[in-house]
């Protein structure tokens, strides 16, 4: 059985971002020990340092507005390159940010995917 990368990358990317935006310590699911996030430059390896970067961000709500998703299949052993981009509205604040995340998936013995490598920056114009 083979798996429609784009339905796998869109799915992936609704679950991420409804999770993130509201119980981001329920990330922490997705990431293994092997596990690393670059968040605007911060480089953080293991699930537990990268659930910790997430859950002390300066915000505790937020809306994750996704603008685009393209995926490529990655390597003999079924990863996947999956980039977004899109708005992040902060309450209070009267303009949305503009983001722009990759994510580096990989398969599970179980036959799920976690999130190997993760880069975050925020796009300013």
């Amino acid at each position: 059985m083979s798996i429609d990368p784009d339905a796998l990358a869109t799915a992936f990317v609704q679950h991420y971002y409804s999770t993130f935006d509201t119980n981001r310590s329920a990330l922490g699911n997705l990431y293994k020990d092997n596990s690393m996030l670059t968040f605007e430059g911060q480089k953080l390896q293991g699930a537990q340092n990268i659930v910790g970067k997430l859950t002390s961000l300066p915000f505790q709500q937020c809306q994750h507005g996704i603008t685009t998703v393209d995926c490529q299949p990655s390597g003999p052993s079924g990863g996947m390159l999956v980039f977004v981009s899109g708005n992040l509205q902060l309450p209070g604040e009267q303009h949305a940010l503009k983001f722009s995340q990759m994510f580096h998936l990989m398969p599970t013995p179980e036959g799920s995917f976690y999130v190997l490598n993760d880069i975050f920056r925020l796009n300013y114009a």
